[in-house]
């Protein structure tokens, strides 16, 4: 089964994307997966924030480290698409042929 991370998800895993075979998981379920990979990927790491060219002030440049979210974090408010399908059913059966899109919330309209 692959997992897609988009956006602040990918951030949080450190990719965007990963393959795990379902027999990993107690149970062949969404929920399960969220939980394992929450797992696998525990907690955020510092990462430099982008500073903007010719920015002044303290540091001038050098990048402040700003924690990126647990991904557990940022599964707790995110939607799920299986196989390219809206899926909010943590019950909902997985197969090791499925494609599961994790997707954070987006700024913007």
């Amino acid at each position: 089964m692959r997992i897609r991370y988009f956006a602040a998800a990918a951030a949080a895993a450190g990719r965007q994307q990963q393959d795990l075979p379902v027999s990993s998981l107690p149970e062949p379920t969404l929920g399960a997966l969220l939980e394992h990979v929450a797992e696998l990927h525990p907690a955020g790491d510092r990462r430099p924030e982008p500073v903007a060219v010719g920015a002044g002030g303290p540091g001038h440049g050098a990048a402040p480290l700003r924690r990126t979210p647990s991904l557990a974090r940022v599964i707790a408010r995110s939607s799920f698409l299986v196989n390219e399908v809206s899926v909010r059913d943590r019950g909902h059966p997985l197969g090791e042929d499925d494609v599961v899109d994790v997707l954070p919330p987006f700024a913007g309209g």
